[in-house]
């Protein structure tokens, strides 16, 4: 292990168990009545964050309200040498929220909107709430909390305001604290206090009080007017200034005196947040973007200077690397089209000019005078598209805001291990030193031989900077240190900050650098006035103690130091796990947020696919050190117990190995996984059954009626919750359909699979006949095993035959040249996934593709083979997609649309999140609860009083709404098969 990774990283260290048991003790006697999670898994996934750190602390805290905050503080104040940090979102780029003591964790239940008050324009939360549910609260009341963070769908107000958050538009809306008015905290002594604004007398009585908040005011009064010269002749004139501490907005311009804005920034370091009054600011009701396209990132980052002239909210810019990067993921399709096409040229540098308000017209000429700019530039664009629809203006933001996830990516750019690294992430200069700095910046980065990509707020001056680096490394973790100190020189001179947004975390060691000696005494007075036994996030920002020292960027252990011990071969099949970065995009608020299902139900960390990947990871660390005969035996078997829980809660929906901006595929890892644990540890009954489920389902539908019959009865329920676990399987319902022989038209294979030809078939009915009622010739295929269950559980060699012989026979079907076509995407996806893992499949000339029905008939409508049919005269119909497809196939909802729309149906795609079931994870009995909480959450509030308007696409989101709801929605193709025969 690394010299600065100490035993006390190890979590089996005992002095860690010990203080442990302190604090629940201690917690106990204060009343703490929060959850308190000190087992191995909590821990291991909250010792990292979005940053390159991994510090493991002793205990997760979730407070339920602000007295468990108390009652926290109070508690580690008893127990010797614990240290206490607050976490909101995670999503720290400097690890700000790690710590080898406790972790105060705000997010899982203190995130309750406390009250609105509409007529004064305020608002306070609790510091648990997500930025994105908080704004939609606030949308239908035509108000929102500006600081665009593109972390919006996770980042927590407490968060944001512990870094002093801000983003795009913040030329307009400046920071986080320019919207906050006051702040209800706990001190480091157990007390609350409530901060706010004060007029001189208010002061005056707030010191005359004593106590630690009588100290701190009187502290902070005697430094802000002793040295008010320094602190104007320090603090850069910049929309991103110094942030934590912020001693120059300490006495407002109107006289009184505000410790909101140097709370604001502190990161924990002063005081803990338990509410926060926010102010609220009107909801501009147009936008319009000016996107520009050039041919050099210099050429785009120098015209940014010239389009400023129009005044734009925001000028958010794009390097080439990120724009490469998108172009791999899922959303490059829907932002080509934004964009009028593929360019004429390489793309090499984006400006994204926003222009917004309430006048259209206004806006509109505002659009004019940038594109008039845009054509008189001496730094010209290749091109450029004015964009209104609000849509299209999503889709644009989209990619801005996964640029911190694609940045995770750069390592495939050159076939390496590197990702893009957070550690010079949010550089600020003022903006007319942006280009010049930048190119010096490049240099730098090129002369280390470091891949990179560059985006960010080119308006005021910050530009997100992500080197490609593999910390594993030590030759190139050790560049850390070297390429900072450069950098932060660098920015110096040119005027500027290393940090100019994303806080300060370990970086503080160079705050003396950036505040001077003198100002940074007087920060660590006030870290002593506020904090004098160093109990709140120590080690970040200041010392109480004036010649101390403050963690170092390289005596921090990083993950690349614990992922160096995992040998090669434990990596096969897994090396996602050791790629997720932390971004945390899985952790999103939004219920009706496709990822991972299972943290939208338990709002747990372990249980999302960043949790997963950490229990890996340390999974694979342990058994690589077992092999190398170390004694990690007891570490191993509970990282091991605490990697199977999760993973047994996870639907193998794989929404994340489309969404996650890494690809961290966690159910293929999931299978891996199983199948490596269950080579120690026997299977369970249940998996010797589902081995076999295939080939029985071909006797059930020979005599469905008597297998529903024994499937019903009492005595087969009972057998199967008790015996095999599994509840609530569906009822016999096979296909019946045979096509008609002979006849012409173009000739069409309909795929069929055994889970719908046996609970399901009146799809695979409907399907055929819709096509020959199009005029096509239908050939169904015969009914072969998939083995989508056998992969989820793992049994490799049992689903290598199957996958073997369903490729073989795809490629006899596919001889003939006819199309092939799946209905469900579950099993249709295999051939595009899982099947493309055995060497069979690589056939030359390539197998023709299996295709969905949707797919199918689009193209068929786009080819002109299909006339229109009707008007969609009738009622709206909801489709609510499957998970995997609509995440693997983004266009699959745009395909349907055109489809319906063609055939003489009105439909819409409400956003939906998961239906619960995930084929057999909603009849495992021990699942049964967790599966009916993500239909409760995710799929039943979409459904509609009218069960006739839903349609539902996938096979298991049909089971589950029939098992819940009472209902059985249709599949689309039943739709439109009851239409064109109602309209004859």
């Amino acid at each position: 292990m690394d010299a600065h990774v100490t035993t006390l990283d190890r979590p089996s260290h005992p002095g860690r168990a010990d203080q442990a048991a302190a604090l629940r003790a201690a917690l106990r006697h204060e009343g703490f009545s929060g959850d308190v999670e000190d087992g191995i898994g909590p821990r291991l996934v909250a010792a990292t964050d979005n940053s390159i750190y991994q510090v493991m602390p002793v205990a997760v805290l979730h407070p339920r309200e602000g007295a468990d905050v108390a009652a926290a503080v109070r508690a580690a104040r008893a127990v010797p040498d614990l240290a206490l940090s607050p976490r909101g979102g995670g999503t720290g780029t400097n690890g700000q929220s790690l710590t080898r003591g406790a972790i105060l964790d705000l997010s899982r239940h203190m995130n309750r909107i406390l009250a609105l008050d509409l007529d004064a324009r305020t608002v306070t939360v609790e510091p648990g709430v997500v930025l994105d549910q908080l704004n939609a609260v606030l949308r239908p009341h035509g108000f929102f909390f500006p600081p665009a963070v593109s972390t919006a769908t996770r980042a927590t107000i407490g968060g944001m305001i512990a870094t002093d958050a801000s983003g795009k538009g913040s030329r307009r809306y400046g920071r986080t604290s320019d919207h906050v008015l006051s702040l209800d905290v706990v001190l480091s002594d157990g007390s609350d206090f409530t901060v706010r604004p004060l007029t001189r007398p208010e002061l005056d009585a707030a010191v005359a009080r004593g106590g630690i908040a009588g100290d701190v005011h009187a502290e902070v009064l005697r430094i802000v007017t002793e040295h008010a010269d320094l602190i104007a002749d320090t603090f850069p004139a910049m929309n991103r200034g110094l942030t934590g501490y912020n001693l120059q907005g300490v006495t407002r311009p109107d006289g009184t005196y505000d410790l909101v804005r140097l709370l604001a920034g502190s990161e924990g370091t002063l005081a803990f947040t338990r509410a926060a009054t926010l102010r609220l600011t009107p909801l501009p009701k147009h936008r319009i973007l000016m996107v520009a396209r050039y041919a050099s990132f210099d050429a785009a980052l120098r015209d940014v200077r010239h389009l400023l002239a129009a005044d734009p909210l925001a000028i958010e810019i794009l390097d080439d690397k990120t724009l490469e990067l998108a172009s791999r993921d899922v959303i490059w399709s829907g932002l080509e089209s934004v964009l009028g096409g593929p360019a004429a040229a390489a793309v090499r540098g984006l400006n994204v000019i926003e222009f917004a308000g309430d006048d259209r017209d206004a806006l509109g000429r505002d659009a004019e005078r940038c594109a008039d700019l845009l054509g008189r530039s001496p730094h010209p664009a290749m091109d450029w598209v004015r964009v209104d629809d609000p849509a299209a203006i999503a889709q644009v933001w989209t990619l801005r805001e996964k640029a911190v996830g694609l940045m995770g990516r750069l390592g495939e750019m050159e076939g390496s291990r590197r990702q893009g690294t957070a550690f010079v992430e949010d550089t600020a200069v003022p903006p007319e030193r942006l280009a010049d700095y930048v190119a010096e910046f490049r240099a730098l980065l090129d002369r280390h031989g470091l891949a990179y990509g560059m985006y960010g707020h080119a308006d005021v001056g910050c530009l997100h900077v992500r080197p490609s680096l593999d910390l594993a490394d030590p030759a190139e973790e050790a560049m850390i240190r070297a390429v900072s100190d450069e950098v932060a020189a660098l920015v110096k001179r040119h005027g500027g900050l290393i940090w100019g947004e994303h806080g300060r975390g370990y970086r503080g060691e160079f705050s003396p650098l950036f505040f001077g000696p003198v100002l940074y005494g007087e920060l660590c007075r006030i870290k002593r006035a506020f904090d004098p036994e160093n109990l709140f996030n120590p080690g970040k920002l200041a010392s109480p103690d004036l010649g101390g020292a403050i963690d170092r960027i390289d005596a921090v252990p990083v993950r690349g130091s614990f992922d160096r011990l995992i040998d090669k071969g434990e990596r096969r099949g897994m090396g996602r796990a050791v790629s997720c970065n932390g971004n945390a995009a899985c952790h999103s608020w939004d219920d009706f947020d496709a990822m991972c299902p299972s943290y939208h139900a338990t709002r747990d960390r372990v249980q999302s696919p960043k949790g997963r990947a950490t229990l890996l990871r340390a999974w694979m660390r342990l058994r690589s050190e077992q092999a190398r005969g170390l004694p990690v035996a007891a570490e191993l078997a509970a990282v091991e117990s605490a990697t199977k829980a999760s993973m047994d809660t996870c639907l193998s929906c794989k929404s994340c190995a489309s969404l996650c901006p890494v690809k961290v595929d966690i159910p293929s890892m999931r299978a891996r996984f199983l199948a490596t644990y269950h080579t120690a540890h026997p299977r369970p009954l249940r998996d010797r059954l589902l081995r076999r489920l295939e080939a029985g389902l071909a006797l059930v539908r020979r005599a469905p009626s008597l297998a529903g019959a024994v499937m019903g009865s009492a005595p087969a329920a009972w057998l199967l919750r008790n015996r095999f676990g599994l509840v609530d399987l569906p009822h016999p319902a096979p296909t019946r359909w045979k096509p008609r022989v002979g006849g012409g038209g173009p000739h069409v294979v309909l795929l069929r699979d055994s889970f719908l030809s046996t609970f399901d078939g009146a799809v695979i009915d409907a399907a055929g006949r819709l096509l020959e009622r199009l005029g096509y010739r239908v050939t169904l295929s015969a009914i072969r095993p998939n083995g989508k269950a056998l992969q989820v559980l793992g049994l490799e060699t049992a689903f290598g035959k199957v996958a073997r012989r369903a490729v073989a026979e795809r490629a006899k079907l596919a001889a003939a040249g006819v199309p092939l076509v799946s209905l469900d995407a579950a099993t249709g996806l295999l051939h595009d996934n899982e099947y493309k893992e055995y060497a069979e499949y690589s056939a030359n000339p390539p197998l023709a593709p299996v295709v969905s029905i949707e797919r199918f008939l689009a193209d068929e409508v786009a080819a002109g083979r299909i006339a229109p049919r009707g008007s969609g005269a009738g009622p709206t119909l909801d489709i609510l997609l499957h998970c995997t497809e609509k995440t693997a196939q983004p266009e699959t909802a745009a395909r349907w649309g055109r489809v319906m729309a063609h055939l003489g149906l009105d439909v819409r795609f409400p956003k939906v999140g998961c239906c619960g079931m995930a084929g057999l994870f909603g009849h495992q009995a021990e699942q049964a609860e967790l599966s009916r909480r993500i239909f409760d959450i995710g799929w039943r509030p979409r459904l509609g009083d009218d069960p006739s308007r839903t349609l539902a696409t996938g096979f298991s989101c049909r089971c589950q709404t029939e098992r819940f709801a009472g209902h059985r929605p249709r599949h689309p193709v039943e739709a439109v098969l009851a239409h064109l025969e109602a309209a004859g």
